[in-house]
């Protein structure tokens, strides 16, 4: 067991090094399926581009179980010094989506060692999680649209929780969220003569002042709604120039679909009034979209089974994370749940720049794992 814990470290030490952003994991890739062709007896099936996945079937017919780790890393520069800190400048692994690799791996890893006796483990690495793409790539590749699951489980880990803690919440687990970009064009002027142009500099503070107005940040309210601005530009650092163009973003939370479709169509409106009164052409591309990770009570029966029997602290939250996560599409197709890990009650925060996976929850997350699919295909 320890000479696991130690060739999952240094894999995930190695994946940390080498991050590589959604949609790009083809070096990931490799090193995922470099270590299963080393240590795990599985079928290994590409899928999504960048995916892959591990397939374990028993010598019987018995249900389907997949479990998912996420593999893409994040546009941040990493500013830990530690040996093995990021070699690829401006992405790092500020997620842990390293060690939830690593998690996976240690769970075929298992699989190979103590084998099933009937049904079907797929063990699925998913790209493209962090812009919402990935899952929903995965559904539409030929390998799941021939493949029955009966439920699906996947980890995050979490600092600001005791290590090894297990997180569970029935219902809504994580935030539905949707980004927006909303383009400002007008006419630029001359800075001494702005009046013979369209600066866009009153529309935004309008819509940063209208997304402020329509936010309920009280995340125990049912109608909690959050709209955060992430990014805002406005024409060029030219001081004879009244600007003729600028940008809003920003990201819409709540823990109900409708309550982020009505306001996007309140938002869509006031921008069209906008369009009209500063002389403007305003446009609005809505993307990243993030569904709710809405746990199946049978499946969090089973992940609570599983902790127990792994003698694991479990903490029952009420309150949803704001945070999107892409498994969301995946709890709308398949019986199934998101759970938390516990990364540290002093653990930097996740997409933080000294954000580091720590390496002793790991196999945690893997006896826990093997104990969730060894439950589901005894049932």
């Amino acid at each position: 067991m320890e000479a696991l814990q130690k060739s999952l470290e240094k894999v995930r030490k190695e994946l940390h090094q080498h991050p590589e952003i959604s949609g790009e994991e083809y070096e990931t890739q490799k090193k995922i399926k470099a270590f299963l062709t080393n240590n795990a007896s599985c079928t290994i099936v590409e899928v999504a581009q960048t995916g892959l996945v591990a397939v374990f079937e028993g010598k019987e017919n018995g249900k389907a179980i997949m479990l998912r780790a996420d593999i893409d890393a994040l546009p941040i520069q990493e500013v830990n010094t530690f040996q093995h800190q990021s070699k690829n400048k401006g992405v790092s692994h500020k997620c842990g989506h390293d060690g939830h690799t690593a998690i996976l791996l240690g769970v075929a890893n298992r699989l190979t060692k103590y084998p099933i006796e009937k049904g079907k483990v797929l063990l699925l690495f998913q790209p493209s999680e962090e812009n919402g793409n990935g899952a929903e790539m995965i559904l539409n590749d030929p390998f799941f649209k021939n493949t029955n699951i009966d439920f699906a489980f996947a980890l995050h880990n979490l600092p600001g929780f005791k290590k090894h803690e297990i997180v569970v919440k029935s219902g809504t687990f994580t935030s539905n969220v949707k980004s927006v970009a909303i383009q400002l064009n007008g006419k630029t002027a001359h800075a001494a003569e702005p009046e013979k142009g369209y600066n866009p500099a009153n529309a935004i503070a309008t819509i940063l002042t209208f997304a402020e107005k329509e936010s309920k940040n009280l995340s125990d309210s049912p109608d909690f709604i959050l709209i955060t601005p992430v990014y805002v530009t406005m024409g060029e650092k030219a001081y004879g120039v009244s600007a003729g163009y600028g940008e809003v973003h920003f990201t819409l939370r709540s823990w109900d679909t409708k309550l982020i479709e009505e306001k996007r169509k309140k938002l869509e409106k006031f921008l069209a009034q906008l369009e009209q009164k500063h002389s403007l052409k305003i446009e609005a591309s809505w993307f990243e979209e993030f569904y709710s990770n809405t746990n199946d009570d049978e499946a969090i029966s089973i992940i609570k089974k599983s902790a127990e029997k792994q003698n694991l602290s479990i903490n029952e939250i009420k309150t949803p994370f704001k945070w999107g996560e892409d498994f969301g599409l995946f709890t709308q197709k398949y019986k199934g749940a998101m759970f938390g890990l516990g990364a540290g009650k002093n653990s930097p925060a996740l997409h933080n720049p000294d954000y580091d996976f720590p390496d002793d929850i790991t196999m945690t997350g893997v006896h826990l794992f093997y104990s969730i699919a060894k439950e589901v295909l005894d049932l």
